[in-house]
């Protein structure tokens, strides 16, 4: 009976910074409320990842977390083991927290990402622009590896592993990289009017133009390509197939 009791109780969350609104939190809210559980999710939002240790020190029956933005990547000395992909990845977005009060890292970005866009995929389609080259952006890059397409991320600075900067892009690029995703936060609510600098003319109907954001549910970017005639994705199935995922990671015995 206690087992029951103890179940009834559990608790998850989401780790980021200003994150007053979430999708994690309207989706496991509903997920909850249909299936008569009584579980509840809260939004935990740090200033710094160090106020992670006491959080889960004072949560009681905290079993699972999501992380978003910016602490993809800087959770990832704090948690006691990485599953495989994480590791590749270099990019942690769901934590299970054992019995014992272990945090253990996965990454379900790249199992969101990868399954929202294969339905798109036709043969032409061999070659990616990752745009960002924060957490998001490594589970994009994880994706593509499997899915056999290469790709070459772009950033404002000069950095390791970064092919073009902004200011590279030509009409001749863009018309070679048929697949563009959006791994910034640029033209997320409310700054809805900015989307990324990038040569929009040269984008056709051979291309796909895949948006990590989700709200606004079109974003600049996506409307500039559906205006070009482009497939256009946004973030929303990949954050509900990893979300998903993370239910599933969590419920593990």
């Amino acid at each position: 009976m206690e087992n029951a009791q103890d179940k009834s109780k559990l608790k998850f969350g989401l780790v980021g910074k200003d994150i007053s609104y979430s999708f994690s939190r309207g989706y496991f809210k509903d997920k909850f409320d249909s299936e008569n559980l009584p579980n509840s999710y809260v939004n935990f939002d740090l200033q710094s990842i160090d106020e992670l240790s006491e959080i889960i020190k004072k949560t009681s029956n905290l079993k699972g977390l999501n992380v978003t933005i910016p602490y993809k990547e800087q959770v990832i000395p704090l948690l006691d083991k990485l599953n495989k992909k994480a590791r590749d990845i270099g990019a942690v977005n769901t934590i299970r927290i054992t019995k014992k009060k272990k945090l253990v890292g996965y990454n379900t970005d790249f199992y969101g990402f990868k399954n929202s866009i294969k339905p798109h995929l036709k043969s032409h389609h061999k070659k990616a622009l990752i745009l960002g080259t924060g957490g998001a952006s490594k589970a994009i890059a994880y994706a593509l590896k499997k899915l056999k397409i290469k790709y070459d991320f772009v950033s404002r600075s000069q950095k390791e592993n970064v092919t073009f900067l902004y200011s590279d892009l030509s009409e001749k690029i863009i018309s070679d990289y048929t697949i563009i995703i959006n791994c910034t936060p640029i033209g997320t609510f409310p700054k809805v009017n900015a989307c990324p600098d990038i040569p929009y003319d040269a984008i056709t109907k051979e291309h796909i133009l895949y948006d990590l954001i989700y709200n606004p549910e079109q974003t600049k970017f996506l409307h500039c390509g559906q205006l070009k005639g482009a497939t256009t994705i946004n973030g929303l199935e990949m954050l509900s197939l990893q979300a998903k995922k993370s239910w599933e990671i969590w419920n593990k015995s």
